[in-house]
């Protein structure tokens, strides 16, 4: 077989010319594809990061009011809580602060349970309504979080409110505890307290627990300084506790002057 001739050099020039365009023109819609390919990628991504629940979690957490606080109360390692059938009403009011209504420039009425946003709404109110002199406790069923209960019980004694519950008033389980932290205090002769012991999150009552265990000196420790001595701090305490965490144990008026004085 005859071997071709060799091209001419203007003819192998215009060869490698036209060879070099085709590879430029194909190199370019190559990076072009990859280009496109790395960016609808990242674009997936991050559009599944966005509407992941962490995400979720975040905004809700952002946006969280006192009810959704309230909600989602952290219960704390003891609590007190005896809950009732129906809460009472507290009327027309000038402004409103989780529990309490402010009814005029000197009296709040409180009704409903103590939460984790409990003590920041009272100091808000506080703030709001400087010249308060008096809390009327309608119906206070106790507390989901003991510990705030416990900040808001020493911030109603700084305060130096007046605690009162009037006829037909109910205070019950950890509510018993701001009745008592009122600089003065006053009950009608129909009014009702409730007493019953605390419980952890294990289910564990306060007799569960060691005589010398810190959580019984916390309590010990806030009742002497809502005003009773060592030894009516240490008997209130263990009446309280020697009625089981799913009942109540009523008190009255005359009881509770027992332990402290009322006005």
């Amino acid at each position: 077989m005859a071997r071709p001739s060799a091209l001419p050099p203007a003819l192998l020039r215009s060869a490698i010319v036209a060879l070099l365009a085709a590879v430029l023109a194909f190199a370019p819609a190559q990076a072009q594809m990859h280009t496109v390919v790395t960016v609808t990628t990242t674009i997936g991504w991050t559009y599944e990061e966005v509407d992941g629940p962490a995400a979720a979690f975040d905004e809700q957490t952002a946006l969280l009011d006192d009810a959704a606080l309230a909600d989602a109360a952290d219960l704390g390692t003891t609590r007190r809580y005896a809950p009732a059938a129906t809460l009472a009403t507290l009327g027309p009011a000038k402004a409103r602060f989780g529990p309490f209504a402010v009814v005029d420039a000197g009296t709040a009425r409180m009704a409903g349970d103590v939460t984790a946003a409990t003590p920041r709404q009272f100091a808000a109110m506080l703030a709001a309504f400087p010249a308060l002199r008096r809390i009327e406790m309608i119906d206070c069923p106790g507390s989901l979080d003991e510990e705030a209960n416990l900040i808001l019980a020493r911030a109603i004694r700084r305060a130096g409110l007046e605690a009162v519950v009037p006829s037909g008033g109910s205070v019950r389980s950890g509510a018993v505890e701001l009745w008592l932290a009122g600089a003065v205090r006053r009950a009608a002769p129909d009014a009702e307290f409730g007493v019953h012991s605390w419980i952890d999150e294990e289910g564990r009552e306060a007799n569960d627990y060691p005589a010398d265990d810190p959580v019984h000196a916390e309590y010990l420790e806030l009742y002497r300084e809502l005003g009773m001595d060592d030894a009516r701090a240490r008997a209130f305490y263990a009446l309280t506790n020697n009625t089981p965490f799913d009942t109540v144990r009523t008190l009255t008026r005359a009881d509770m002057a027992r332990f402290v004085a009322l006005d």
